[in-house]
């Protein structure tokens, strides 16, 4: 698993690389990510912040429309950006729709013979990325990530995230979100995901892929979590993303804003504009626990 490295572009004193290997976890498939290390990772390890990108998206467009990188600059933090899907998988109808298979891996492990094969992003994004970039002995401290994501990249991260202190192993410090689609078995776009990914289709998900569900379970664990999304985002409005059921299972399951915040931005949509304005409060949001 060798890291070829396809790019390499200096940015705010650091430099935004694009690698490509052969992934197992994806079924032997060549995947794409991007890293940012700051200018700081020549002088030793650095703490990791995951940025799961959205339905349509690949591993660039966080990286160029996200405004992420001056802020990780500063704070001394690496940003990793997987893709969202493999690519080429060649399996029937994986390219008929925008909302479902190539571009749109949910970051779940497929149990449906059909996907289970290629599509496994959770394994993907929690395991294999690490381990190659160790391999490759680049200077990050995988003790200390952090995770955040947009649309279905946001529900990515709060369902790893939750899904990492509910088994104990605590692998993301803190995790954030912008406009994620935060219930994902009561709305459409996560009904039609885990009906073609998952063997038990929406029953299976609620146990492992919907933040709403976990954060039910959390069971007082301890927990860093912040939330954006516009109140004029059309995705909202559609009832795709349901903030207000995830925020109302954190209050049930007694966190308070400290614990999980959960922002309305007004007037805001659910574009990379949205993202870049808020991108710097979520940098030093994690930043907080990735250097504690």
């Amino acid at each position: 698993m060798s890291l070829e490295k396809l790019s390499s572009n200096k940015a705010f004193g650091g430099e935004l690389t694009k690698y490509k290997f052969k992934s197992a976890a994806l079924g032997g498939l060549d995947a794409n990510f991007n890293l940012f290390l700051p200018a700081n990772a020549a002088g030793g390890k650095v703490p990791v912040l995951f940025y799961l990108s959205g339905l349509t998206c690949t591993e660039d467009n966080g990286a160029q429309k996200g405004g992420f990188m001056g802020p990780a600059a500063q704070e001394g933090i690496a940003l990793v950006f997987p893709d969202t899907s493999p690519r080429g998988a060649g399996v029937a109808g994986e390219d008929d729709d925008w909302d479902f298979g190539t571009g749109a891996g949910f970051y779940v492990n497929a149990t449906n013979p059909k996907y289970a094969r290629h599509y496994n992003m959770l394994t993907h994004v929690t395991l294999e990325l690490p381990e190659v970039i160790q391999a490759a002995g680049l200077p990050i401290d995988f003790t200390r990530q952090s995770i955040f994501g947009h649309s279905m990249g946001g529900h990515g991260a709060l369902t790893l995230y939750l899904s990492s202190v509910l088994s104990g192993t605590k692998q993301y410090r803190s995790a954030s979100a912008f406009s994620p689609i935060s219930n994902p078995t009561q709305c459409p776009w996560g009904q039609k995901a885990f009906g073609g990914y998952l063997q038990g289709g929406v029953e299976e998900a609620k146990d492992k892929y919907d933040a709403t569900e976990l954060i039910a379970r959390t069971g007082g664990e301890p927990l860093h979590v912040l939330v954006d999304y516009g109140t004029g985002d059309n995705f909202y409005k559609q009832g795709q993303l349901l903030p207000e059921n995830f925020l109302k299972a954190a209050r049930d399951a007694g966190y308070d804003e400290v614990q999980v915040r959960v922002r309305s931005q007004e007037g805001y949509d659910h574009s990379y504009y949205f993202i870049s304005t808020f991108g710097a409060d979520h940098i030093h949001f994690h930043a907080n626990f990735l250097k504690a």
